[in-house]
């Protein structure tokens, strides 16, 4: 059983790493130039993987009981993640922005890796149940972000124009346009589905490429205690406080194995972007996204392989 376990999540996630490795490699390429990847990444993020959510969202299965166990679990993953975090503080001895990148990096998730990995293991219920939880997790981990940024940081932006931002974010109107549609027993009409459905096959390979073209491998060296904290925190610890909130709150297998991965998925770009806005250390940001995304590639199958069998 362990050896067809390993077999199924290795098979499943070699495709989404090989995405990710040609999106670097062309990248470094030069192909099919530098201004190529920025609008490919607005693309996705804007028009194709919304398309993808609402089209999972509004056609799932979901169960009206089961939104809120799921949504204690979210709240209560985020909410004992963000106390160890604040605890640490002291000990990781780095200055307020680079704190707030190391709280970045430890509590926010790379959502095309998410979704990918979900739909490529857990199958159309698992994309499904992954929409649902990422319709409760993007909203309150950017509240979180921008509220440590603003404590830490000494953020120079407006928070008006960044929780503006926020509200306005396409990702999370996607997911409460799905969730509506689902709920309201409305679903997708007038043939949508058929569109949003091709429209969103093209979200997933191209959002791993951009994954990819992303990564910053000669920022990926320094400050290693930084590094080796925000990385084991992330990838390690957060997987479990997510266990141990879906095992406390009842959830079912495949509610806790979404939940658990992810908590195990490294930070994504986002994070970035905010340290920018907001005045964190986006340099280490960068890195951490970079080191994070490497290290995934082995931790993630153990962290799948020790959910038991998809």
């Amino acid at each position: 059983m362990f050896v067809a376990n390993l077999q199924t999540i290795v098979t499943a996630l070699v495709p989404i790493f090989a995405l990710i490795a040609l999106g670097h490699f062309l990248r470094r390429m030069g192909f099919p130039g530098d201004g190529f990847w920025a609008q490919l990444e607005r693309l996705v993020y804007f028009v194709l993987f919304p398309a993808l959510l609402v089209e999972k969202l509004a056609t799932a299965s979901i169960e009206g009981g089961r939104i809120a166990p799921v949504a204690g679990a979210v709240i209560a993953t985020l909410a004992l993640m963000t106390f160890v975090l604040l605890a640490l503080r002291p000990v990781l001895a780095v200055d307020g922005p680079s704190f707030t990148s190391i709280f970045q990096g430890g509590i926010r998730f790379n959502t095309y890796l998410g979704v990918a990995t979900a739909l490529a293991v857990y199958g159309p219920a698992g994309a499904a149940v992954a929409a649902l939880v990422m319709a409760l997790l993007i909203p309150l981990v950017n509240v979180l972000c921008v509220a440590i940024l603003l404590r830490y940081a000494g953020g120079r932006g407006s928070l008006t124009a960044t929780l503006a931002g926020i509200a306005r974010n396409p990702l999370i109107l996607a997911c409460l346009a799905g969730i509506v549609l689902n709920r309201s027993g409305v679903g997708l009409p007038l043939g949508s589905e058929g569109v949003l459905e091709i429209v969103g096959r093209a979200a997933l390979p191209l959002g791993l490429m951009t994954v990819g073209a992303g990564l910053q491998l000669r920022t990926a060296w320094g400050n290693g205690f930084a590094l080796t904290t925000g990385a084991a925190l992330k990838l390690a610890v957060m997987p479990f406080i997510a266990w141990l909130a879906a095992a406390g709150l009842g959830l079912t297998g495949l509610e806790t194995r979404v939940l658990v991965l992810f908590a195990a998925l490294p930070t994504a770009t986002s994070a970035f972007i905010l340290a920018r806005q907001l005045g964190g250390n986006h340099t280490l940001v960068a890195t951490l996204l970079t080191v994070q995304t490497l290290l995934s590639a082995v931790t993630l199958p153990m962290v799948l392989l020790s959910l038991g069998s998809p």
